[in-house]
């Protein structure tokens, strides 16, 4: 029985392992993508959701990104991406632009052989020979289809070699030579457990693909772009919005709701802001000797279980100094805290500890019930960052 090529799988429902179609593209919010001059011919918009939007895209051999406009449900599909030459990137509220990630990356995902990427150079620096070029090495095995991706002179990986996307040289003694591009996983590295990590892996250890946090199936979860926007929730890249031991995502399957995902760590690492008799920001870099509660309440050990069980023992959070039963802030919560010996008490926060005096201004501060309040702060207590006053989403003012 022939395989079902990949973009008539498309087409298909995804109940069966409930992929989403757009898990192939990376979207870039209220904007459009202008071909400058407008010589290319744009298709009329035609009617349908995101993801109907994405698998007319995927079907087609020319397109590469489309327009999304979220209000009226059109999509217009495009035959090119924010990397094609005399293209215009703009702000437009009614658009949401979609791109296939395979013409996006600069890394690559297994072998390689969907990189669609403009490298045009091999690891020992020579240019690479156009695809259509008979010269300086001639060659009738791979030339330019509309399904193949050889176009102009860039690394690909028509042959699916181990080594991932190569290219004939103009050098004519080397005839072809590998590209040298790194895998996904090893091109973005993360420090301390993850939470500032924001590149490219889409699948867990285990391989299973990610769910996009933008949507809620298969598996429904809090972790929404819009009401997270500082934790780098794009499409369906590992994140750690949590404070977990490192990134991880929802998964494509049904069965397993989310898994850690498999990122190198850095070796460099970066140098934190350590305070000890105050706290800057949140207190994340807050390294002091205050052991008990803001009410007197002494703190319970990080490396201990009871009374409360928890899942920050200082052996998988390195980086965040949990040491003995000291006021810590590992989570990004508004403050250090500890969980606290009092069986009936989990948490509480450590208020008694002083911020820092450079991080005070006399218009962060306000005097009754704030109306005559006007700084700049932004976010809530727990981080969210705050909806625009004159913004209609996503809630609308009373």
């Amino acid at each position: 029985v022939p395989a079902v090529p990949h973009w008539y799988a498309q087409l298909l429902p995804h109940s069966s392992g409930h992929r989403s179609p757009l898990n192939d593209f990376q979207r870039l919010r209220a904007t459009e993508l202008l071909s400058v001059p407008m010589d290319s011919p744009l298709l009329l918009p035609e009617q349908g959701s995101a993801e109907q939007c994405a698998r007319r895209c995927a079907a087609s051999l020319t397109c590469r990104a489309f327009h999304h406009d979220r209000q009226r449900q059109l999509c217009q599909l495009l035959s090119w991406t924010q990397h094609s030459s005399h293209v215009q990137l703009q702000k437009n509220i009614h658009y949401d632009l979609y791109q296939k990630k395979d013409y996006l990356r600069d890394c690559i995902v297994g072998d390689g052989s969907s990189y669609r990427g403009t490298r045009a150079m091999t690891e020992k620096g020579l240019r690479c020979q156009y695809w259509q070029a008979t010269t300086p090495h001639d060659h009738s095995r791979f030339l330019p289809s509309p399904r193949n991706g050889l176009e102009e002179n860039y690394c690909r990986n028509p042959d699916r070699d181990k080594r991932g996307p190569w290219c004939y040289t103009v050098d004519p003694n080397v005839r072809h030579q590998s590209c040298g591009i790194k895998k996904c996983e090893d091109a973005v590295c993360m420090t301390c457990n993850g939470e500032e990590y924001r590149g490219t892996v889409d699948h867990t250890e285990s391989g299973t693909e990610c769910q996009r946090w933008d949507l809620q199936h298969p598996h429904k979860h809090p972790y929404h772009p819009d009401k997270y926007p500082d934790k780098g929730l794009d499409d369906n890249y590992c994140r750690n919005p949590d404070s977990s031991e490192r990134p991880w995502c929802y998964t494509t399957n049904p069965g397993r709701e989310r898994e850690y995902c498999h990122i190198r760590r850095c070796k460099k690492l970066p140098r934190p802001h350590i305070t000890t008799g105050c706290f800057k920001g949140k207190g994340e870099g807050y390294r002091g000797h205050v052991n008990v509660t803001v009410s007197g309440i002494p703190c319970q050990r990080w490396d201990a279980q009871t009374p409360h069980q928890h899942h920050f023992m200082p052996e998988k959070y390195p980086c965040k100094d949990l040491q003995e039963n000291y006021c810590r802030n590992p989570d990004g919560s508004e403050a250090p805290w500890c969980f606290t010996s009092r069986p009936t008490i989990r948490v509480a926060f450590c208020f008694h500890i002083r911020r820092c005096p450079d991080e005070l201004s006399g218009e962060e501060c306000y005097h009754g019930h704030g109306e005559l309040y006007r700084g700049h702060v932004s976010k809530t207590r727990k981080g969210i960052t705050c909806q625009l006053w004159a913004a209609q989403a996503p809630h609308v003012p009373q």
